[in-house]
């Protein structure tokens, strides 16, 4: 069916200009999607000599004309320009982004720009989908989202990489005195909300949080950022395996929303950053999770034959090496390691039999190695008392969270999934620092 001809009136940002003879191209962009719209402008337009000189890249622009069919190859229609308005002019001689193609070490360095171009545009559009997918699937799911607290006085990996957050004057010393601070104890910005999750819980049985989290880890990898984004489910009355069952369960749903709504940003990855990518994300409804426990992780990577950089033993953490080696190699799609030791883990993980592994898991895929970790939370107020001591805690500063195993205690679950990972799976990005739209890492902190 022929499109019809209409009047129309749109607004965007100039991306570029071919002059032909009589006639200029241009291409126009909104934002809301990887296409640009081709405004036609023909020497006949009023005022055209003096709108050359500010057509220029970067400006932006409404136009007002007819919308008709294109003859071009690639698209379908055009607008045939008969008034333009310059609503924002951009300096051709200064405006960054003249050339088609950028490096995204040099897109760094205009954070505030790179949104203009075409993978980080997309890059963009991936998240929301991502995230309104995260948010669909947990409502239909029956759980309700908490808004867990940003700033908090515990440490929930008890890592001790929390920045501070404090308002004593500078200069009070290496060990300042806390008790004189706003909230009279150290407080910092949140590694996670699972603790206070937690506390949802086992109030309203299914619950997750969706939210910024901080680590002040002195790492400039392209995996780490000092900001990133966490979804937390937490769910009472579950679990290893039905927590387990959810991350699949999720991480299929969000894929598969992807996949109907981002065709043409997809299909942008798939040329430019990971061949293969949109066959990778459509395997996800059918693959099966494989799962190994540690244990058996650790004896396929001691029979691989492989000389990995960190030696293998059992006992050890598990590294990137490892992780992409078994989810990559071995199994060759998602896979589920789980019963990690309980010294590798942090106090809440529930112990196993034994007492020395816990009821952890961990999600790998490919190209990104974990994406999601979780575990079946410790229940038995005794042990966790235990296991608190043991990792040098304050049990008077956690005396809120072990009154949840003091009244009604259940067995509950959940897990922790990256989002910038999980951006960076869905769209083959090497560099986690361009999986968020404003990166913060050691040394930088853009806008």
């Amino acid at each position: 069916m022929e499109p019809q001809e209409q009047m129309l009136e749109v607004s965007g940002w100039l991306r570029t200009r071919r002059d032909s003879g009589s006639r200029s191209f241009l291409e126009l962009s909104d934002g809301s999607s990887l296409q640009n719209l081709q405004v036609l402008v023909e020497d006949s337009l009023e005022g055209r000599q003096t709108l050359q000189r500010q057509l220029n890249t970067g400006a932006a622009l409404r136009v007002r004309g007819r919308l008709l069919p294109s003859p071009a190859k690639g698209q379908r229609l055009e607008l045939r320009a008969e008034a333009i308005t310059i609503l924002g002019e951009a300096d051709s001689a200064s405006y960054p982004l003249q050339k088609k193609r950028h490096s995204f070490e040099f897109l760094r360095t205009i954070t505030h720009l790179r949104s203009r171009t075409n993978a980080l545009g997309a890059v963009a559009r991936i998240r929301n989908t991502l995230s309104f997918a995260i948010h669909r699937f947990f409502q239909e799911q029956g759980f309700i989202q908490v808004h867990t607290p940003i700033i908090t006085t515990s440490d929930c990996e008890g890592a001790g990489e929390m920045f501070t957050v404090t308002t004593l004057a500078a200069g009070t010393g290496t060990d300042p005195d806390y008790s004189r601070d706003f909230f009279g104890r150290h407080a910092g910005l949140t590694v996670s909300g699972q603790l206070q999750a937690e506390v949802y819980a086992l109030s309203h049985s299914r619950v997750y949080t969706f939210g910024p989290t901080f680590r002040a880890e002195n790492s400039n990898t392209t995996r780490h950022l000092a900001e990133f984004w966490m979804v937390e489910p937490e769910m009472a009355f579950c679990d290893l395996e039905g927590n387990m069952r959810v991350a699949e369960d999720l991480l299929r749903f969000v894929t598969s929303a992807l996949l109907k709504e981002n065709e043409a940003d997809l299909a942008l990855f798939e040329r430019h950053i990971e061949q293969g990518l949109v066959h990778k994300l459509s395997q996800l409804e059918t693959q099966e999770f494989r799962r190994l426990t540690y244990s058996e992780a650790i004896s396929a990577l001691e029979q691989s034959g492989r000389n990995f950089t960190f030696p293998v033993h059992w006992g050890m953490d598990l590294q990137a090496e490892h992780e992409r080696y078994l989810c990559e190699e071995l199994m060759q799609g998602p896979l589920f390691i789980t019963n990690y030791p309980a010294a590798l883990k942090p106090f809440y993980m529930r112990l196993d039999e034994g007492e020395k592994t816990v009821a952890a898991m961990d999600l790998l895929v490919p190209g990104i190695g974990e994406l999601i970790g979780g575990s079946q939370r410790e229940e038995r107020l005794d042990l966790l008392q235990a296991r608190m001591q043991a990792a040098g805690l304050d049990l008077a500063q956690y005396g809120w969270y072990l009154d949840l195993r003091r009244y009604g205690s259940v067995p509950h679950a959940g897990f922790g999934l990256g989002f910038e990972r999980l951006v960076q799976f869905c769209t083959g990005m090497q560099n986690i620092r361009e999986a968020i739209l404003f990166p913060r890492s050691p040394g930088q902190a853009p806008c």
